[in-house]
């Protein structure tokens, strides 16, 4: 059967070479020969190339260059992992073509499609991909009816598991209006065959953005690849050449093809210890067919509910014209409170509505007033670990399909859809879902939790009082709260799947790069999970006050990056700074002709005024590399009384995108009044002033920055 795929395949790349060099001799044709081009929202060229081949392809003469390999190679090799590699090439080129002819993918579709997928989604899914949420990601392609694909696909969601979609069913899912994009986790990327070589490259991508892969080093590429991405494809339809020729592409990479044909096993052991090609005629097990043979274990937390529940939904809006009631939104009063209770204070998995006439009220639609309490019990729970479970309702209402929720403590605002009362969803319904949700993920420091639900104006106006105390008295506690006042400080070890020399410690005043943990969210997660991703580090021995280092952490960093990192300082960007994974929010980057440092976000894709966009600056120090006069960090570091305190400071922000400076203003103003420089907030620098150093320097001496009269940032 591999014998008879390769002859396939190899007539598949002959069709696919003619196709492409006729494409390729009339775009030259048409532009100048040394023609620039990149594709969107990347930093690594044609990134499949560039990355197992070294070569980064920017422009018609080095693409043409490199087709004229890949046909030279097809006269010559008969290799079967070489004849693969090249057809998925190939498929990279005659798409990079479609872009600079500027051809929509969806040319012959009245719908739009996704098409190349770019870096900074990638980052944004970081650390979803990593702490388990995307537990994998599939490919479906082919053709299939609308009921059994839109059966396929919901099962999918709820399996977390990230979908692209390929060909006729992309078409079939657009037909039918359904949500999708990255948050629905349902990909539609384009009609041809070879638009599977967009999911393909930004599964090898992960290799440079978060491994700290070299490109060019194929073998090393191909074998992390094979271990450390989760990736399956289901193939509706009989096998046409091109579909085979992807398949064997895929096959490099251990990604197992699932086909509805009655087709034999297909094995290389070489390569994986499961089929590569294997077959399920069952639509109804045809997801459970894929998982188990990709061995992956996935446990879905589900409650008792009426509608599909997965983080597939979190993002999912419910429009005004599409709701059935809401609650909060400054509409009508409301607040979520979770209390630490004693033990006998809390009756085990109650939930209880308490008012009159709620069920009327409830069933009529429109408004109501909601009081949320959580009581929750545990002999491991702790006061501090109030905040991160409160935070979480957000999460626990979401996933539901039909509920929307935003905001929180007394600011919250929750509405219920029109489609999800008709399913069957109640106000108990609410409650059951936070109820269960807090016992399921927080297992391991709730032992009892009870829901409490007012729905009585007067009654929320009084407990809604005695909430605002207590977020009162937790916002003193945690403004309080220094990285000299405890005795230990957190690691993040969840990248390590991506990343394996990465090590992130949290700390009080420096929380994750990524912008999903404090300290009080790595401190919950150990007493959660104690063998998991967060562990304590021992502070030991201060070292050095001003740069933040600590014996301990340097113990710690040593031992879990493989001895690759010796020591880290916490507070300095210049001096040994902490390693970045990739999905970091933001990066500082040192500017040395203005003697400070500027920042950008995850997301701007403009210049920057040292040369660079944020992808080509993240394509230089993700993968756990330690990178002085640039680091990865998470927004809220930008505003820590410890922000490059070792280097002088938040006097030495000079440049930041607007949409950032909008996003910290109010914060950032505090410290900055803290540090003396209460003016320092207008005279940083944004894309509407400057993208280039000479500007910023003129403007930075017209405003009288304070950096330019600090010390040398550089030493």
């Amino acid at each position: 059967m591999i014998d008879e795929f390769i002859e396939i395949a190899k007539k598949a790349l002959q069709d696919l070479l003619k196709e492409t060099e006729e494409n390729l001799k009339n775009t030259i044709s048409e532009k100048i020969e040394n023609f620039s081009f990149e594709l969107p929202d990347t930093t690594y060229g044609l990134p499949l190339i560039y990355a197992l081949e070294g070569i980064k392809i920017n422009n018609l003469i080095e693409l043409k260059r490199f087709f004229e390999r890949i046909k030279e190679s097809f006269t010559q090799s008969t290799d079967a992992i070489t004849l693969s590699l090249n057809y998925l090439y190939l498929s990279e080129i005659a798409l990079s073509l479609n872009y600079i002819n500027t051809e929509s993918i969806d040319k012959s579709s009245e719908f739009k499609f996704y098409g190349f997928l770019g870096d900074t989604i990638q980052r944004t899914l970081g650390v979803q991909l990593v702490d388990g949420r995307i537990p994998a990601v599939a490919v479906l392609l082919g053709r299939l009816d609308s009921d059994k694909l839109l059966s396929i696909i919901k099962e999918l969601q709820e399996k977390r598991i990230l979908t692209f979609l390929i060909g006729a069913v992309a078409e079939e899912f657009l037909k039918s209006g359904q949500r999708h994009g990255f948050e629905a986790y349902i990909v539609p990327v384009g009609t041809k065959t070879e638009h599977t070589v967009f999911v393909i490259d930004w599964a090898v991508r992960a290799s440079l953005i978060f491994g700290g892969q070299t490109a060019g080093d194929k073998d090393a590429i191909i074998e992390y690849v094979r271990k450390r991405i989760n990736a399956f494809a289901i193939s509706f339809g009989s096998l046409n050449e091109k579909a085979v020729a992807m398949a064997l592409g895929a096959a490099v990479l251990a990604i197992p093809v699932i086909t509805d044909q009655s087709l034999p096993d297909v094995s290389i052991p070489e390569i994986a210890e499961y089929p590569l090609l294997t077959a399920e005629k069952d639509y109804s097990k045809i997801v459970r067919k894929a998982i188990e043979t990709r061995g992956l274990k996935i446990v879905v937390e589900k409650p008792s509910i009426p509608v599909s529940y997965g983080p597939a939904f979190e993002g999912e809006r419910v429009r005004k014209e599409d709701t059935f009631i809401e609650f909060g939104g400054q509409k009508t009063p409301a607040f979520e409170w979770v209390r630490m209770m004693d033990v006998a204070e809390v009756e085990d998995e109650k939930v209880e509505i308490i008012g009159t006439d709620w069920r009327n009220r409830y069933e009529q639609g429109g408004r109501m007033p909601l009081g949320i309490i959580v009581k929750v019990a545990g002999k491991k729970m702790q006061k501090d670990f109030e905040p991160v479970i409160e935070r979480q309702i957000h999460t626990f209402i979401n996933e539901a399909e039909g509920l929307w929720h935003i905001g929180q403590r007394d600011i919250n605002w929750i509405r219920i859809s029109k489609k999800a009362k008709q399913a069957g969803i109640s106000l108990e319904h609410l409650g059951l879902i936070i109820m269960s949700m807090t016992k399921a993920r927080f297992k391991s420091i709730v032992d009892r939790v009870e829901v409490l639900l007012y729905v009585d104006e007067k009654d929320i106006l009084t407990l809604r009082e005695e909430a605002r105390q207590e977020y009162r008295r937790r916002d003193l506690r945690l403004a309080r709260l220094t990285d000299e006042e405890v005795d230990k400080f957190y690691s993040c070890l969840l990248c390590q799947s991506f990343a394996p020399k990465h090590v992130c410690v949290i700390t009080p005043e420096r929380p994750g790069l990524c912008g999903a943990f404090t300290w009080l969210d790595a401190k919950a997660a150990y007493e959660i999970e104690p063998t998991g991703g967060n562990q304590p580090v021992e502070k030991g021995e201060l070292i050095d006050p001003i740069y933040g280092r600590y014996s301990g952490v340097d113990e710690y960093v040593k031992k879990h990056s493989g001895g690759q990192i010796q020591t880290i300082n916490l507070y300095s960007i210049m001096e040994n700074p902490m390693t970045s994974c990739g999905c970091f929010e933001c990066i500082v980057a040192v500017t040395p002709e203005a003697n400070g440092v500027l920042i950008v976000n995850r997301g701007y894709s403009g210049m920057t005024p040292i040369g660079m966009k944020f992808s080509t600056i993240a394509g230089m120090i993700g993968g756990g590399v330690q990178t002085p006069g640039f680091m990865g960090v998470g927004v809220n570091y930008i505003t820590s009384r410890k922000f490059l305190k070792g280097d002088g400071g938040i006097r030495r922000i000079v440049w930041m995108p607007k949409e950032l400076k909008e996003r910290i203003k109010e914060s950032f103003q505090k410290v900055a009044e803290q540090e003396g420089v209460p003016e320092l907030f207008q005279k940083i620098a944004d894309e509407t002033v400057c993208e280039d150093i000479e500007c910023l320097i003129d403007y930075l001496t017209k405003v009288g920055h304070p950096a330019l009269e600090m010390e040398p940032i550089i030493k």
